[in-house]
């Protein structure tokens, strides 16, 4: 059957079957995009999603999973508009069926200031910078046009709001607000509105909910290990920072290329000319050192850090009702905050924006109560805050840095008088830090190729001045750390020759010879990885295989870092191996991909391994990608194409073509469909009848996947109507009962499917791939969401025999040649396309890339292995 959007063949793989359809509701909106999107503007601020993401909706009810950054652009509440601007009634399909409207999902209605889908009223023009109320009241609807500063680029394709804990009704089961991610991260940029104020308000609305789900989420259970373990890494890291700031004795540790460097610094410093390739004129920024041995990390796990006590959660409270702020936020306030948390806000209340939910207007509001006239638009403190703010939103959208220019117009759309001044101000306080990044590659150097030394040789490249948290910062420079170290790790190849045979003697040969390699394909050339690990194990070496989620012979890499899975940690509290393969490694988030690869014990060779044409990384970074874009290692690209006419549509949807496939097998059916309702009776008829009819699929292997959350055709409405027909219950346990199809999001980015087996004073049993997990009943409505229907986020790493994808006609805005890719890639047998999107869908693949992210590790790890090339 034809993949062409037109095509007109029967709905149903078995036989043609007409469905009926009923009144469309729009899905759910995207805080910063369509869904929830406000209007575009041209390079205007775009509103950074969780993890990550977007919150696209600030009170969701439980169900409501997903965590992509594509979200239908259709806005909650049309409920009374069809999607394609067709309603009306079909015949009654073939098999008897009556035409019929999906049951409604609470949550999908009107919006509110905290309405479900993150959405709030715009705001008057004029409030950004200005007052505002206090959070939680009124003043929360901050929806509007240029909500998020212009960060050029936004957050990448299928980056998925991860990043914020899952907090009840917000948290998306991949780990981000529910509907935010998938429907926010879609927004494009948008440039304030000539007052500027209804941008803060929008940027607030999907920052509030992002962060409210990091704030709502109780204490973690199994993912504690892991969290802590990334814990460790950046206190190793701010050791390590610690190191670099304290100063070096002229000649007492360093030597060759390490001593240029160090020369080079105190010219930069001396007022001299400065350094052509490491330029970092940032006050507190550390500096780089020569490289040293590998400090170990301790095996165990430290505990959480201790919740706030009642004591210094009922001083926050007493503060919190002198502003005006609800006492709701107490407890999340005193925990982002610290020790001494009631003094912090006193004192400089901007500080609220710390935590998760709260907008700039209403942080504003709260200031103008506890300080009166003396809190404005200009207090440095102000600045401060936002600044942190922008950031950490930018981090949910996929971005380490942004561009100075990009903060100093976001401030200026808050506000703030002299953004660049109160940039200044917050460099010189080392609440951000700056870097002069080179753009471009670094040319030769006339000290190392006896040139002349003129001036027009020595002219310093051309930079950009990226302005990042320290967290984020440091974390790149680690892991550009770590994956310099593992490239000089052997100096020739070892004798793998009688294992280089087969589909995966070209990766045998390259990690024979070097400690970092990185391999490419698709789905069929996942087997080269797994031919590696046995020529590996055949040696005698110990060889390791992570995935983004356990399958098979792959562990977790979250298990895999915690300690629960894979070959543990020797004494130094690296990984006991000799070979480390990461598949899905697109799904590497910055600090995951630092705390992994600062595991990787010495000798040891690593492998990272995916399909670049999958959406991205729920957190900040496009790790995969910037290690491609360095090509500071060999890239194997497998030549083993997909099979079928799946492969075909697959791979052609990967270069920008939507090809029009023969599949003699019915092994892709389009379903046309002319309104949501109707996309939601065929969706639920083709899973329960037409495919294990057909293919003998059980239902239970047949995966719906859809663009977004909310709406009449989103994950909300899908799930709901999928159990109604295939496992009907009262939701007895926290909305599930037995048999429940779930997902399980254990921490944020990531999202495992499941299944409900039980539940009792312990909480809710689920089976996990064949693992006996128990959610505690507190933290079901945040970690658990129904499973039937997920986002392409939430898909990532996973295939299933059938996947009925879900294309509503207002989801064409939510489109990207990244996630039908995606989507469509996850079908092993069959896939059904319920298409209700026109020409949208062939536009999409053909024009609509995946969003850039700004990241600094490209850079970092030319210039890292540059330097080591003198000296090999």
């Amino acid at each position: 059957m034809s993949t062409d959007p037109e095509a007109t063949g029967p709905a149903d793989p078995a036989t043609a079957e007409e469905t009926s359809g009923a009144a469309a509701v729009a899905p759910e909106p995207d805080p910063a995009g369509a869904d929830g999107r406000e209007p575009d503007a041209p390079d205007a601020p775009e509103e950074p999603a969780t993890a990550p993401a977007d919150a696209d909706e600030t009170h969701a009810p439980a169900g409501e999973a997903g965590d992509e950054t594509h979200a239908p652009t259709g806005t909650d509440g049309d409920d009374d508009v069809p999607a394609d601007g067709e309603g009306g009634e079909v015949p009654a399909g073939a098999d008897g069926e009556e035409a019929h409207a999906p049951t409604a999902v609470p949550g999908d209605e009107a919006h509110t200031p905290a309405a479900a889908d993150g959405e709030g009223d715009e705001v008057p023009a004029g409030e950004a910078g200005a007052g505002g109320g206090a959070p939680g009241s009124a003043a929360d609807g901050d929806g509007g046009p240029g909500a998020e500063p212009p960060v050029s680029g936004r957050g990448g394709v299928g980056e998925s709001p991860a990043g914020p804990t899952p907090a009840a009704h917000d948290a998306e089961p991949d780990g981000t607000p529910s509907g935010g991610a998938e429907d926010a991260a879609d927004g494009a940029a948008e440039e304030p509105d000539a007052a500027g104020a209804a941008g803060e308000a929008g940027a607030a609305a999907e920052v509030g909910e992002t962060a409210e789900a990091e704030a709502a989420a109780p204490g973690l259970t199994e993912a504690q290990a892991e969290l802590a373990a990334q814990k460790i890494e950046r206190e190793r890291i701010a050791r390590r920072k610690a190191e670099r700031e304290a100063p070096v004795d002229a000649g007492a540790k360093l030597s060759g290329k390490a001593a240029d460097l160090l020369a080079a610094v105190r010219a930069v410093e001396s007022g001299a000319k400065p350094s052509t390739v490491f330029l970092d004129d940032a006050p507190a920024t550390p500096r780089r050192p020569a490289p040293a041995p590998p400090q170990p990390r301790p095996a165990a796990a430290p505990a959480a850090a201790p919740a706030p006590t009642a004591e210094d959660i009922g001083a926050v409270r007493a503060v919190l009702t002198r502003g005006g702020a609800p006492e709701g936020l107490a407890g999340a306030a005193a925990e982002a905050l610290g020790e001494g948390a009631a003094d912090l806000l006193a004192e400089d209340p901007w500080r609220l924006l710390a935590v998760p939910g709260v907008r700039p207007a209403q942080a504003d509001g709260f200031a103008q109560a506890l300080l009166g006239p003396a809190a404005g638009p200009a207090d440095e403190r102000r600045g401060a805050a936002l600044l942190g703010w922008l950031l950490d939103q930018a981090a949910l959208k996929g971005h380490t840095a942004l561009e100075a220019p990009v903060l100093e117009k976001a401030l200026a759309q808050y506000g703030v008088p002299a953004p660049a001044e109160a940039l200044e101000a917050a460099i010189g306080e080392g609440a951000v830090l700056v870097f002069h990044e080179p753009l471009g590659e670094p040319g030769p150097r006339t000290s190392d190729t006896g040139g002349d030394g003129s001036d027009e040789e020595d002219e310093p490249q051309p930079v950009r001045i990226l302005v990042g948290l320290e967290e984020h910062a440091l974390a790149e420079e680690s892991l550009a750390d770590g994956l310099a170290r593992l490239t000089g790790t052997f100096g020739g190849p070892a004798d793998w020759s009688e294992a280089a045979s087969g589909p995966g003697a070209e990766l045998v040969r390259a990690v024979a010879a070097h400690g970092l390699v990185t391999h490419t394909g698709g789905e069929a050339a996942r087997a080269e990885p797994l031919a590696l690990l046995a020529a590996a194990r055949k040696l005698g070496l110990r060889a390791v295989l992570a995935a983004h989620a356990p399958t098979g012979d792959a562990v977790g890499v979250a298990g895999l870092l915690s300690g629960d899975g894979g070959p543990g940690r020797d004494a130094d509290g690296r990984f006991d191996l000799d070979l480390l393969i990461v598949l899905d490694a697109p799904q590497l988030d910055v600090e995951t991909a630092a705390a992994l690869v600062e595991s990787v014990p010495d000798g040891a060779r690593l492998v990272l391994s995916g399909d670049p044409g999958v959406l991205g990384s729920a957190g900040p970074g496009r790790v995969f990608a910037d290690v491609l874009a360095a090509r500071a290692c060999p890239q194997v690209v497998s030549r083993t194409p997909d099979p079928g006419p799946l492969g075909e549509l697959v791979s052609g949807i990967g270069v920008g073509e939507l090809n029009q496939v023969e599949a003699p097998g019915k092994e892709i059916v389009i379903v046309p469909v002319r309104d949501a309702g109707e996309a939601v009776h065929r969706t639920v008829q083709l899973v329960s009848e037409s495919v294990p009819r057909a293919f003998g699929i059980p239902a239970d292997a047949v995966q719906v996947i859809t663009p977004g959350h909310g709406g009449a055709a989103g994950t909300r409405a899908l799930n709901a109507a999928l159990k109604e027909r295939l496992n009907p219950g009262p939701g007895r346990f926290g909305g599930f009962d037995p048999g429940d199809r779930v997902v399980h999001v254990p921490a944020p980015g990531r999202a495992v499917p499941g299944r409900v087996v039980s539940a009792d004073a312990q909480g809710l049993h689920l089976d996990v791939s064949g693992v006996r997990v128990v959610v505690p009943k507190e933290r079901v409505e945040s970690q658990v969401r129904p499973g039937w229907a997920v986002t392409a986020h939430q898909a990532v790493g996973a295939r299933w025999p059938a996947v009925v994808v879900v294309l509503p006609g207002d989801a064409a805005q939510a489109l990207s040649r990244d996630w039908v890719y995606t989507a469509f890639g996850r079908a092993e047998r069959h896939l059904s396309v319920v298409h209700g999107v026109d020409q949208a869908l062939p536009r999409a693949v053909a024009e609509v890339l995946p969003k850039p992210r700004t990241t600094r590790l490209t850079g970092l790890l030319r210039a890292l292995t540059a330097a080591q090339q003198p000296q090999a």
